[in-house]
């Protein structure tokens, strides 16, 4: 077992990382409050029915306990990131994560749908704090030479919550209600408290001054393209949906011009001058966008287009992340050793494959036919997700690892969002705003475009040489 330890957190170089002993705590500690933040994206999905019933809630009106949590770290992600390059990333972390356990609680107490969604906004921002500084977390607790490794055992960790959600939401349903699926991440949060005042190394701040101006214009500019993305699909909506796209092409410009003008931008538009890390950043944008519309078309798909259960959909959607997870493990240790074009191109290639292989599979398939094309999907997007991470990490300096996070955080949100809202247009252009077999197929195959897109993107980074700062 200590082998197995060592070759995953490995020994530190002096004065490069945290010592080993510090280090497996100090990512234990991160990783405790990441899970958390991962799991409750996930597991409100499934309670939704349950917390719709019990507060007397539309349907409608229930699906912003999901939407809330989601806008508010869009919102928030890059202010904090930010500031975490200004305070230093343990105070940031510290902050979200008590805010996270408080606001657990108040989601865990409400009697009206109205305070569980400001305690989801809380939450939101919470998680917001704590996924800023990932970027920063690896950069100044492992040395150079385990970057990827440090990224591939985060992956491992996220697509695992990611892929037990459901499951454990389903399991404390069946036991109790639905606030304790809130309440459980309190003595969680406690224990990530105690241990990251002692593992956590205190990063030295920039101290310069946090933009006002520019976090207003950036939450003025999220909010509008995630309202006018969400809006997509909805009949009669069409006026609307220009008009904030149109805010929100606008405000990015005047947040993009005022960025270019300071000296430390929250936008870090800077780092996106050097090849390497703005080629990753695109990647994942389009990585992102085949992900967000798998997660979202492929229930459909299941249940809609093949006629499955839920129960049974939600089986035949776990070998996704399952593969991703273990593949990034694999991927994340090789990305120390060789380029990212090599590695990100071969993920997004095999992602690519799985999702053309799940639209074009037999009329009545098997659940062996299901399940190797959906994990060859999720291997593929495992393998391009730790070496895509370790080029943005190890491609900005050290002191900038929060405006890095930020971007990172940033792009994955947007094409998420943007994958979705190109899965409600194709539903609401080829069925009428209903899921079929072949609406969903057309999804898939659009999906397989955005991955085909960031293979080009990956493989075009061969043409620049890999700087890494220290």
């Amino acid at each position: 077992m200590s082998e197995v330890v060592t070759e995953i957190f490995g020994d530190a170089v002096p004065g490069d990382g945290l010592p080993a002993e510090q280090r497996r705590w100090a990512m234990f500690t991160y990783l405790i409050g990441l899970s958390m933040s991962v799991l409750d994206g996930n597991i409100a999905n499934t309670a939704l029915p349950s917390i719709a019933s019990q507060l007397g809630a539309s349907p409608e009106a229930s699906i912003w306990v999901v939407n809330a949590f989601l806008l508010a770290v869009a919102v928030c992600v890059l202010p904090l990131s930010s500031l975490a390059d200004i305070i230093g990333y343990k105070r940031v972390y510290q902050g979200g994560l008590a805010l996270f356990t408080l606001a657990s609680i108040g989601c865990s107490l409400p009697h009206s749908l109205a305070t569980l969604i400001l305690a989801r906004i809380f939450q939101g921002v919470a998680a917001a704090a704590m996924w800023s500084i990932s970027a920063a977390m690896i950069r100044y607790t492992y040395p150079k030479r385990l970057l990827g490794r440090a990224v591939g055992l985060s992956g491992i960790v996220i697509f695992t919550a990611a892929a037990a959600g459901p499951s454990i939401a389903s399991g404390i349903l069946a036991i109790a209600t639905w606030h304790w699926l809130f309440a459980i991440n309190v003595p969680f949060g406690l224990l990530s408290l105690s241990l990251s005042e002692r593992f956590l190394l205190r990063a030295p701040g920039s101290r310069h001054r946090w933009d006002l101006w520019s976090g207003v214009l950036n939450a003025a500019t999220v909010t509008l393209l995630i309202t006018a993305i969400e809006d997509v699909g909805i009949a009669g909506r069409e006026r609307v949906i220009i008009a904030e796209l149109i805010g929100a092409a606008i405000l990015a410009v005047l947040l993009v011009r005022r960025q270019v003008s300071v000296r430390n931008p929250m936008l870090a538009v800077d780092l996106l001058e050097r090849p390497i890390f703005a080629m990753a950043a695109a990647a994942s944008f389009c990585a992102f966008m085949g992900q967000g519309l798998a997660f979202v078309v492929l229930p459909f798909y299941f249940i809609d287009g093949l006629g499955v259960s839920q129960v049974r959909a939600g089986l035949l959607l776990t070998p996704w992340p399952l593969a991703a997870g273990v593949m990034s493990h694999f991927a994340g240790r090789l990305a120390d050793r060789y380029p990212f074009w090599v590695l990100g191109t071969t993920g997004m290639a095999l992602m690519t494959g799985g999702l053309l292989l799940l639209g074009l599979a037999p009329a009545h398939p098997t659940t062996f036919q299901i399940v190797w094309r959906a994990a060859l999907g999720g291997a593929g997007f495992g393998f391009f997700g730790a070496p895509n991470n370790r080029a943005l990490v190890a491609n900005a300096p050290r002191e900038r690892a929060g405006g890095a996070g930020g971007i990172s955080t940033m792009s994955r949100l947007m094409g998420q969002s943007i994958g979705i809202a190109v899965v409600a247009m194709i539903f609401g252009l080829t069925a009428h705003g209903q899921a079929t077999l072949h609406s969903a197929t057309l999804a898939l195959v659009a999906g397989s475009a955005f991955t085909i897109l960031a293979a080009v993107v990956c493989f075009g980074s061969i043409r620049h040489p890999h700087i890494e700062p220290a």
